[in-house]
């Protein structure tokens, strides 16, 4: 694999919850900017902090973090 790009939902999840990127990054003990990095996908999380942003938001891993791009909103066939 060339690229180890790890694909985020983590402003949708932010939105949803009216969650600004400083109260995220004060709930999990990081700089308001590495949210930035992490949700522009410049910085990969840690597994650990992974973890943590996923029991933030009280989802599964995999519904934050995916190594390819989620489906855009309303794309899903039903």
């Amino acid at each position: 694999m060339s690229t180890e790009e790890v694909y985020n939902r983590i402003p949708m999840l932010r939105a949803e919850r009216g969650v600004s990127r400083k109260e995220l990054a004060a709930a999990l003990g990081v700089h308001y900017q590495t949210v930035g990095y992490l949700e522009r996908g410049e910085y990969s999380p840690s597994l650990h902090l992974a973890l943590r942003i996923a029991e933030y938001f009280e989802v599964p891993m995999e519904v934050v973090f995916s190594l390819r791009p989620f489906p855009r909103l309303g794309s899903e066939t039903k």
